[in-house]
């Protein structure tokens, strides 16, 4: 599922960082758009929050489907869900979300490099609920020590469960995403803390480096072709 599907994959990006691609997760930041409210008096906007509403660390471990071990995964959430770092296994790299910018950093350690794009360019969120799935309350448990409500989420792909905190913390998912694709991610430990804006930053002395091109951008011509040979 986009923004909460309950299954994760790895997919490397053309400059060759690692990424958590559980796509389902994140229709409204991978298009660039921001999340619609819901109707109070529309049965259909029964949701759990779709962001988390305070400061909070949330390690995770993630397995796609047909994975024989888990990955671990660490995240943190800033201004109500706009600020959001997703660190890579190993500390390979990380990515920066920032919503109220439409902006995403994609940061590589071992050449200690960073990309900037647009949200557009498809960056997806793989641990935040949206609107465009549909949901249904199913009762409460505890993960990781936190009370949370597990709720049926549902997409055109299929389905999937997902236990959040009642302010908005994605606690599991286990099912299928946006994509079809099966997988689960279980918190291994929450943190409410307030979150230093560094952390949402290209850390100091790395170079910036052009982003790939968009999706289907023919490549470049030579410069004796740009010259008219």
């Amino acid at each position: 599922m986009k923004h909460g599907t309950a299954h994760p994959r790895w997919q490397r990006t053309r400059t060759g960082a690692l990424r958590l691609g559980m796509t389902a997760l994140a229709v409204g930041l991978a298009s660039g758009c921001d999340i619609p409210a819901a109707r109070a008096d529309d049965p259909s906007s029964v949701h759990p929050p779709l962001t988390p509403t305070r400061d909070v660390q949330v390690d995770y471990n993630v397995q796609p489907d047909g994975v024989p071990e888990p990955k671990a995964v660490r995240t943190w959430f800033a201004y109500n869900g706009g600020l959001m770092r997703i660190d890579s296994p190993q500390g390979m790299g990380e990515t920066i979300l920032n919503r109220m910018s439409r902006q995403v950093t994609i940061i590589i350690n071992p050449q200690k490099v960073y990309s900037q794009l647009d949200a557009r360019y498809g960056i997806r969120n793989p641990f935040l609920l949206d609107l465009s799935m549909t949901f249904s309350r199913k009762g409460s448990s505890t993960v990781a020590g936190v009370p949370c409500t597990q709720w049926d989420v549902t997409t055109d792909q299929g389905s999937a469960t997902a236990c959040v905190t009642d302010d908005g913390v994605v606690l599991q998912e286990i099912g299928v995403d946006g994509d079809g694709l099966k997988g689960r991610l279980e918190a291994t430990k929450v943190v409410y803390a307030p979150i230093p804006d560094s952390m949402f930053q290209p850390p100091e002395g790395y170079r910036k480096i052009d982003p790939p091109p968009p999706p289907g951008t023919p490549p470049a011509r030579k410069d004796a072709d740009k010259k008219g040979g």
